[in-house]
């Protein structure tokens, strides 16, 4: 039986498992997107190294979610110690709360709101190499100012030598990363509250 990784990342209980029963559709798609993503049939646009290596950064960026966070990092770690040890450290510095940005619609000019840009240091891209470095530039840019998000962004992996798919797979990865990292938030929010065994019990005595 495949594990479930949020309920590994979130140190299911009984009472998390009963309430996430509730919607099978949904836990069973959040763990056929981890499948897909950090098990997939082929590596050939995003190493499983790159994986990792973005999911340890992009889960670090969020610093309230400590357990989903740790679990990237210890898998980058195992993948690539070298540059693990950077992009977690990066990581940690670039961490800022968001998010941020500037619209270009009409009228929603005054929602603007002004925060950090991420990028390496020169010496930090020299080890990470163009590419990955490239990569986590975007993904900070996709966590915390995706509505600046634009042609130049996308130009810019190009020349680091991303391809089309490969792009897209970053994208998707930032986005259920972000997604999963709710879920699991959520579910121990409930268990430190002890609330989804309280809901258990009202429901029993309906």
């Amino acid at each position: 039986m495949t594990t479930d990784i949020v309920d590994q990342i979130a140190g299911v209980t009984p009472e998390l498992d009963a309430l996430r029963r509730r919607r099978p559709v949904t836990r069973e798609q959040l763990q056929a997107s981890f499948d897909a993503l950090f098990t997939p049939v082929s590596t050939a646009h995003v190493s499983q190294a790159e994986r990792e290596l973005i999911a340890a950064f992009a889960t670090r960026l969020a610093g309230d979610d400590d357990a989903t966070g740790a679990f990237y990092a210890d898998l980058a770690l195992t993948a690539d110690p070298q540059r693990a040890a950077i992009v977690i450290a990066e990581a940690t510095d670039a961490a800022v709360t968001g998010p941020f940005g500037s619209y270009n619609e009409a009228g929603l000019q005054a929602e603007n709101t002004d925060g950090e840009r991420y990028e390496p240091p020169a010496e930090v891209a020299e080890v990470l190499g163009e590419r990955l470095a490239a990569a986590l530039v975007h993904t900070h840019l996709l966590v915390f100012r995706p509505r600046e998000s634009g042609a130049a962004d996308i130009q810019r992996l190009v020349d680091a030598g991303w391809s089309a798919d490969g792009i897209v797979t970053l994208s998707q990865l930032v986005s259920f990363l972000a997604f999963q990292q709710r879920v699991v938030t959520g579910l121990r929010v409930l268990s430190a509250a002890g609330i989804a065994a309280a809901s258990d019990s009202e429901e029993e005595a309906a």
